[in-house]
């Protein structure tokens, strides 16, 4: 595939890629925001801005409906480090899909009727995925747990990192308390041209894409700016400054959830991809250690899974499982980490370490075959550094030995660099 890449003079950073098998086109806007770009007394405003970014604009002020009569559809999402927006629609309409994208860009209609209807839609998901279901707090509890300051219980953790809270935001009250001024602000720091990263992929030239660009930003304000970005900062946490952190909650929760989760090092770092082969090793399908020893054989556990999650500053490898009936919280915690010492002692065999490589690069190709989902990826690899880096990814875990992923299981998968929490049914207290 060819990748086409450049920066536009009002820093808005391109990239294109031209597909022949899909007569359609993908248009991704990635902003280098997230809620690590909030402070700890006004959480919650990069997912509200999520919302807001659909409240339409003065030019387009019902933008589905716009998107709807290109054929188009679309949708975002939220993580610590950045926002992702996307559009997907036939490629005769790349112009309207980019039209609309950029007149967001250069300005919403700030109406307090946008706000308060956007508003109302993240504090009702608030309570319905935080405050009123069964392990809805278990995001708070993790982060707080991992990242913030301790000062007693994790309760009482001072959340000064900018992961010591999920994307959602520490508390309902800051989304309440959000004035107009306030919003206004955050959209003037973080959604400007320098600070976004737009993908296109699809049936489109990147002749056809430069040409609508430059329509586009010339009618636009897009260049005129006064103030710098203010851009997250890379939080590497050094694992040699952790201990052991490890609390019990009681909850009127159904069955009790362990979760163990390990730092890592940042998405960008040699050892990344180690690290998400370890986590294959552990829980990536049914022949996976986990599910074979912890689950089918032993029936220790009724499910048990584990995932990396990386980000820009220190992410985690997650450890999730729920006790089957009758095993207690420490018999199950203490059968997680005989196979976690199994991998730091026992080198991987030839075929068992074959076998991760081939599910991931077939992973990765049917990724990849997608055309939004490669828009997706290729602007996350640029905000990594290259758009081009997305390519490297299968010879960089094809190139991973046993004994190198018995070295990586060593550093991470350390009691010293753990966060274990049980969280019980309150009967059980």
């Amino acid at each position: 595939m060819k990748i086409n890449r450049t920066t536009l003079p009002n820093g808005l950073r391109l990239v294109h890629c031209q597909l022949a098998t899909t007569r359609m086109v993908a248009i991704n806007v990635l902003y280098r925001v997230g809620s690590a770009n909030e402070t700890p007394d006004r959480t919650g405003f990069a997912h509200l801005f999520e919302h807001l970014m659909f409240g339409g604009t003065v030019r387009y002020p019902d933008y589905d409906a716009v998107l709807q009569q290109a054929q188009g559809e679309n949708n975002a999402y939220t993580t610590w480090d950045y926002t992702d927006y996307y559009v997907t629609l036939p490629a005769r309409n790349l112009a309207i899909g980019l039209d609309v994208e950029l007149d967001r860009m250069a300005g919403l209609a700030f109406t307090p009727q946008s706000l308060e209807v956007q508003r109302k839609v993240v504090m009702e998901e608030f309570k319905q995925t935080h405050l009123n279901q069964p392990y809805g707090d278990l995001q708070h509890l993790l982060a707080r747990l991992s990242f913030g300051t301790p000062t007693g219980t994790p309760d009482d953790y001072r959340c000064e990192h900018p992961y010591s809270w999920p994307t959602i935001g520490l508390e309902l009250q800051h989304i309440a308390d959000a004035t107009m001024p306030q919003v206004k602000d955050f959209f003037r720091r973080f959604y400007r041209p320098d600070n976004a990263i737009l993908c296109v992929t699809g049936d489109v030239t990147w002749e056809e894409v430069l040409g609508c660009l430059s329509l586009n930003v010339e009618r636009r304000t897009l260049k005129d700016f006064t103030t710098e970005t203010s851009r997250a900062k890379d939080f590497k946490l050094p694992y040699s400054n952790f201990k052991t952190r490890k609390t019990t909650v009681y909850r009127p929760v159904p069955q009790p959830l362990l979760l163990m989760a390990f730092y890592l090092p940042p998405r960008s770092d040699a050892d990344f991809p180690v690290c998400d082969m370890l986590s294959d090793l552990l829980a990536n399908g049914k022949s996976s250690r986990f599910n074979q020893h912890l689950v089918e054989q032993r029936q220790l556990f009724l499910s048990l899974d584990a995932y990396v999650d990386g980000r820009l500053g220190t992410g985690q490898l997650m450890i999730e499982g729920i006790p089957a009936d009758g095993v207690t919280m420490a018999e199950a915690e203490a059968a997680v980490w005989d196979e976690l010492q199994a991998v730091q002692r026992e080198l991987v065999g030839d075929e068992e370490l074959q076998k991760l490589k081939n599910r991931f690069e077939t992973t990765f190709e049917l990724q990849i075959s997608d055309y939004q989902r490669l828009a997706e990826q290729l602007a996350y690899y640029e905000m990594l550094g290259d758009a081009h880096r997305l390519f490297d990814e299968v010879p960089s875990y094809q190139a991973i030995d046993s004994e190198r992923l018995r070295t990586v299981a060593r550093r991470i998968l350390d009691p010293a660099n753990a966060c274990v929490l049980h969280y019980l049914c309150s009967a059980d207290s």
